[in-house]
């Protein structure tokens, strides 16, 4: 029988369920079970498409272009698995999805209620995911890891609630267990640690029909014998039951935790999990990244310049990605975070320090990153830090948006157009040298973009991507935008050294640049943070990382043998705990 795993969250949000969801798959996986994981989101949006990255961070982009919740990111980097828009159930597809068939006559005349229809509905979309794969061998999940998202309580999670209370009957208690992370706070003026927000949390989750079998104490140190105790008492659970996660160094951390305290231990009583008590190879890895990332020594700093930069969520798969490039080559990571309108002209006549703050930062960074973005708002700033980096030949990445402006800056300042701009920004253009995609439709914000997995053909040998992709004649990415660069106005950049290296299938879409005579000055139009992993590094942010470094011409020299998409074995995979420890082990980038 499959095994449920239900991660519920109480007192308040973002504490981080998504991380322990992420943590609790992955040492089960280490135990050589395959696992798969279902966010659920109570908002009545259709998917998180069309939010801004200040309501809930960053939109993660999946495979088949789903655009999803980042914690759908957090699983995928933490389990190295593939999923699907599926994966993430919102109120919104299941009433969409129960309104189609009342429309249809499904029902055959009885009245549509929430209880039995809309949580029938959502016990039968998990049961459904619950059984695809998300592993690159095909097969069928033993464990479904499922995250509530929001507090216990909420009027919005309400059928959700009841959906599991009915759930864990219908699949039989031996095949589900709830996880329930709480907080713990320790107010500075007296130091004790507080357990009525959670016996109060525990209290009303009992009351709706769900027992908690762990309760998970988010906390800001580890918890007395004694609190655990008095948890453990009000909250009718055995001490052993209460497991704590304090703050921590690294998120890398949180599954040797959970492990440490016998979380696998508890899941083999408690479900019946098929695992061998052996020794869980594949988490000497994970003590591995944490312990070499607190022990590193020297810093390598990134300036980011973008539009959402006062919420660091809203940049989540840019951060990580960033952060495993940087985890691969020994230095520890500053990322400058630079408000692109605090870089415009408008900016040092209104607010000159903050002006000349940013210009600061940005002329003390290492390297330039220019990510993804939509909207008119900071694109001048964005232009003026890429002129910058071109001129100073400071290693430079430009992610979507930021590729389309550096072809934008190329053109201006090279040609002479001085209003050549996308038709985002300015329809009236005399120079348009970024164009509406074909398949935009203006009338529909939602999933009208060109999303999900595409190929990128590289059309040159001598390209510095194509040689940090392993030498790959292509590579598949994932896609977020609604326009392009002008594929007509292709040849007058590449007479004064701008190069097309990368394109389309058909050769239509201009997928990479890359300018000669520079230290790394690269562009992408597709996203590849989404596919990033803690020791499989994204390529072009591992070229950024390894030339703002120093290190990237020795790099190419010897020939990108530890080339990051070689780094960590198909054999040394989660699914494969058994593999040899030396598969695990990290690049030395001299």
């Amino acid at each position: 029988m499959k095994k449920y795993i239900l991660v519920t969250g109480g007192v308040i949000s973002g504490i981080g369920k998504g991380i322990i969801a992420s943590s609790v798959g992955t040492i089960l996986k280490s135990c050589g079970l395959h696992v798969t994981a279902i966010k659920i989101d109570p908002y009545i949006n259709i998917d998180a498409g069309t939010f801004s990255p200040y309501e809930h961070g960053e939109v993660f982009v999946l495979d088949d272009g789903g655009e999803v919740d980042l914690d759908l990111g957090n699983y995928e980097r933490f389990l190295d698995i593939r999923l699907t828009k599926d994966n993430n159930l919102t109120t919104g597809k299941i009433y969409q999805s129960v309104i189609t068939k009342e429309r249809r006559g499904d029902y055959l005349g009885k009245t549509v209620q929430v209880v039995p229809h809309i949580t029938d509905a959502i016990q039968e979309w998990v049961m459904r995911q619950a059984k695809v794969s998300v592993d690159d061998d095909g097969v069928e999940p033993q464990v479904c890891v499922i995250e509530l998202g929001g507090t216990v309580g909420d009027i919005e999670s309400m059928p959700f609630i009841e959906a599991f209370r009915q759930f864990q009957f219908k699949v039989k208690r031996e095949n589900f267990c709830n996880i329930h992370v709480s907080l713990v706070p320790q107010p500075s003026t007296t130091g004790e640690q507080k357990t009525k927000p959670t016996q109060n949390s525990v209290r009303e989750l009992r009351g709706l029909g769900l027992s908690p079998d762990l309760i998970v104490c988010r906390c800001s140190t580890p918890l007395d014998t004694a609190v655990k105790e008095k948890i453990s008492m009000f909250c009718h659970v055995e001490p052993e039951q209460v497991i704590c996660i304090h703050d921590v160094s690294s998120i890398y951390r949180v599954p040797l935790l959970l492990e440490d305290q016998g979380m696998v231990e508890y899941f083999c009583r408690r479900l019946d999990l098929p695992i061998e008590m052996r020794p869980r190879r594949m988490l000497t890895k994970w003590k591995e990244m944490s312990d070499r990332s607190d022990r590193l020594l020297e810093h390598t700093s990134i300036a980011l310049v973008g539009k959402y930069t006062k919420f660091s969520d809203s940049y989540a798969s840019v951060i990580k990605a960033l952060e495993h490039s940087a985890l691969a080559i020994n230095h520890k990571l500053e990322v400058k975070y630079i408000d692109s309108a605090d870089l415009e002209q408008s900016t040092q006549q209104e607010e000159p320090v903050k002006y000349h703050e940013a210009w600061q930062k940005l002329c003390s960074a290492d390297g330039v990153l220019v990510p993804g973005g939509f909207g008119v708002r900071g694109t001048e700033g964005k232009i003026q830090a890429i002129n910058w980096a071109r001129k100073q030949k400071k290693p430079f990445l430009g992610v979507c948006l930021g590729m389309q402006l550096a072809v934008c800056e190329f053109a201006r300042n090279m040609f002479g157009w001085q209003d050549a701009n996308s038709t985002e920004f300015d329809p009236e253009t005399k120079h348009p040298v970024v164009i509406d995609m074909p398949e935009h439709n203006p009338g529909q914000m939602g999933g009208t973009m060109r999303l999900g997995k595409r190929r990128t053909i590289f059309k040159s040998n001598s390209s510095i991507l194509r040689k940090l992709y392993g030498d790959a004649d292509h590579v598949d990415e994932r896609h977020r935008h609604r326009f392009e660069v002008n594929p007509e106005l292709k040849h007058h950049f590449e007479k004064k050294g701008l190069h097309f290296v990368g394109q389309d299938t058909e050769g239509q879409r201009m997928e990479v640049i890359e300018l000669e005579d520079h230290a790394y000055f690269v562009g992408v139009q597709y996203h590849p943070e989404f596919t990033s992993r803690p020791i499989k590094p994204s390529p072009p942010y591992f070229g950024l990382l390894l030339a703002a470094a120093g290190k990237l011409q020795s790099y190419l020299l010897k020939g990108c043998r530890l080339s990051p998409r070689d780094t960590y074995s198909d054999r040394s995979g989660s699914s494969s705990p058994d593999s040899e420890l030396s598969e695990l082990k990290f690049p030395s980038v001299s």
